[in-house]
Protein backbone atom coordinates (compact mmCIF):
# COMPACT_ATOMS: atom_id res chain seq x y z
CA UNK A 1 0.00 0.00 0.00
CA UNK A 2 1.26 3.46 -0.89
CA UNK A 3 2.10 5.80 2.00
CA UNK A 4 -0.13 8.83 2.55
CA UNK A 5 -3.25 10.02 4.35
CA UNK A 6 -6.86 9.37 3.38
CA UNK A 7 -9.94 10.98 4.90
CA UNK A 8 -13.61 10.03 5.19
CA UNK A 9 -16.24 12.47 6.45
CA UNK A 10 -19.33 11.23 8.25
CA UNK A 11 -21.96 13.23 10.17
CA UNK A 12 -19.65 16.19 10.81
CA UNK A 13 -16.76 13.98 11.96
CA UNK A 14 -13.57 13.08 10.11
CA UNK A 15 -11.87 9.69 10.00
CA UNK A 16 -8.23 9.77 8.89
CA UNK A 17 -6.15 6.79 7.88
CA UNK A 18 -2.38 7.29 7.95
CA UNK A 19 -0.33 4.83 5.91
CA UNK A 20 3.27 5.38 7.01
CA UNK A 21 6.35 4.77 4.90
CA UNK A 22 8.66 2.01 6.05
CA UNK A 23 10.72 3.00 9.06
CA UNK A 24 14.22 3.96 7.88
CA UNK A 25 17.49 4.70 9.60
CA UNK A 26 18.38 8.37 9.12
CA UNK A 27 21.21 8.74 6.65
CA UNK A 28 21.70 11.97 4.72
CA UNK A 29 22.35 10.17 1.43
CA UNK A 30 19.36 7.84 1.74
CA UNK A 31 17.07 10.73 2.66
CA UNK A 32 18.22 12.71 -0.37
CA UNK A 33 17.73 9.76 -2.72
CA UNK A 34 14.60 8.08 -1.28
CA UNK A 35 12.36 10.64 0.45
CA UNK A 36 10.03 12.60 -1.84
CA UNK A 37 10.10 16.39 -1.99
CA UNK A 38 6.39 16.53 -1.08
CA UNK A 39 4.47 18.08 1.79
CA UNK A 40 3.45 15.74 4.60
CA UNK A 41 3.85 14.58 8.16
CA UNK A 42 6.73 12.71 9.79
CA UNK A 43 7.86 11.01 12.98
CA UNK A 44 11.46 10.80 14.17
CA UNK A 45 12.70 8.22 16.68
CA UNK A 46 15.95 7.46 18.51
CA UNK A 47 17.15 4.02 19.57
CA UNK A 48 17.74 3.58 23.30
CA UNK A 49 20.21 1.27 25.05
CA UNK A 50 17.63 -1.55 25.09
CA UNK A 51 17.20 -1.34 21.29
CA UNK A 52 13.76 0.23 21.65
CA UNK A 53 12.66 3.13 19.51
CA UNK A 54 11.69 6.28 21.40
CA UNK A 55 9.61 9.00 19.78
CA UNK A 56 11.73 12.10 19.34
CA UNK A 57 9.62 14.41 17.17
CA UNK A 58 6.34 14.62 15.28
CA UNK A 59 5.96 17.26 12.63
CA UNK A 60 4.64 18.50 9.33
CA UNK A 61 6.22 20.27 6.42
CA UNK A 62 4.98 22.36 3.55
CA UNK A 63 7.86 24.36 2.15
CA UNK A 64 10.77 22.33 0.86
CA UNK A 65 8.94 19.08 1.45
CA UNK A 66 9.67 15.99 3.48
CA UNK A 67 13.11 15.41 1.95
CA UNK A 68 14.45 18.80 2.98
CA UNK A 69 12.85 18.80 6.45
CA UNK A 70 13.98 15.28 7.37
CA UNK A 71 17.47 16.02 6.13
CA UNK A 72 17.58 19.19 8.24
CA UNK A 73 16.14 17.65 11.42
CA UNK A 74 18.12 14.40 11.47
CA UNK A 75 21.60 15.73 10.70
CA UNK A 76 23.59 16.93 13.75
CA UNK A 77 25.74 19.12 11.48
CA UNK A 78 22.64 21.08 10.46
CA UNK A 79 21.20 21.34 14.00
CA UNK A 80 22.57 24.67 15.22
CA UNK A 81 20.08 26.04 17.74
CA UNK A 82 19.23 23.19 20.12
CA UNK A 83 22.14 21.63 22.04
CA UNK A 84 19.99 18.90 23.62
CA UNK A 85 18.69 17.87 20.21
CA UNK A 86 22.16 17.93 18.64
CA UNK A 87 23.52 15.70 21.43
CA UNK A 88 20.83 13.09 20.77
CA UNK A 89 21.48 13.26 17.02
CA UNK A 90 25.21 12.78 17.56
CA UNK A 91 25.00 10.00 20.13
CA UNK A 92 21.94 7.96 19.15
CA UNK A 93 20.77 6.01 16.14
CA UNK A 94 17.98 8.04 14.50
CA UNK A 95 15.03 6.60 12.54
CA UNK A 96 12.17 8.26 10.65
CA UNK A 97 8.99 7.63 8.70
CA UNK A 98 6.60 9.85 6.79
CA UNK A 99 3.21 10.12 5.12
CA UNK A 100 2.78 12.61 2.28
CA UNK A 101 -0.27 14.85 1.89
CA UNK A 102 -0.68 18.15 0.13
CA UNK A 103 -3.47 19.41 2.39
CA UNK A 104 -2.57 21.89 5.13
CA UNK A 105 -5.92 21.19 6.82
CA UNK A 106 -5.29 17.45 6.93
CA UNK A 107 -1.79 18.02 8.33
CA UNK A 108 -3.18 20.36 11.00
CA UNK A 109 -5.82 17.81 12.08
CA UNK A 110 -3.45 14.83 12.09
CA UNK A 111 -0.63 16.62 13.93
CA UNK A 112 -3.14 17.96 16.46
CA UNK A 113 -4.42 14.41 17.01
CA UNK A 114 -0.89 13.02 17.50
CA UNK A 115 0.09 15.83 19.86
CA UNK A 116 -3.09 15.32 21.90
CA UNK A 117 -2.31 11.61 22.09
CA UNK A 118 1.47 11.66 22.60
CA UNK A 119 2.15 14.93 24.40
CA UNK A 120 -1.12 16.35 25.81
CA UNK A 121 0.76 18.56 28.27
CA UNK A 122 2.71 20.23 25.44
CA UNK A 123 -0.05 20.71 22.89
CA UNK A 124 -0.03 24.15 21.33
CA UNK A 125 -1.06 22.92 17.88
CA UNK A 126 -4.50 23.78 16.55
CA UNK A 127 -6.63 21.57 14.33
CA UNK A 128 -8.35 22.91 11.23
CA UNK A 129 -11.63 23.58 13.06
CA UNK A 130 -13.63 21.95 10.27
CA UNK A 131 -14.95 18.92 12.19
CA UNK A 132 -16.77 18.12 15.40
CA UNK A 133 -14.56 15.08 16.12
CA UNK A 134 -11.30 13.80 14.66
CA UNK A 135 -10.56 10.06 14.56
CA UNK A 136 -7.42 8.40 13.30
CA UNK A 137 -6.08 4.95 12.46
CA UNK A 138 -2.54 4.12 11.38
CA UNK A 139 -0.81 1.39 9.46
CA UNK A 140 2.88 0.81 8.89
CA UNK A 141 4.65 -1.80 6.77
CA UNK A 142 6.97 -2.63 9.68
CA UNK A 143 4.03 -2.90 12.11
CA UNK A 144 5.43 -0.20 14.43
CA UNK A 145 2.68 1.88 15.97
CA UNK A 146 3.99 4.10 18.72
CA UNK A 147 2.12 4.03 22.03
CA UNK A 148 2.96 6.66 24.64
Amino acid sequence: MKQGITATEKNGDIYYFVQWSALSKADRYDIISKVPALAGIFEIYWMDESNRLRLFAVGKTNYGGLRSELRQITDPELCRNDEKMRKILEEKEIWYRYAPTDSANIMADVIWYFMQTYFPEKTSHKHSGRYENIYLKESAPDKLLWVP
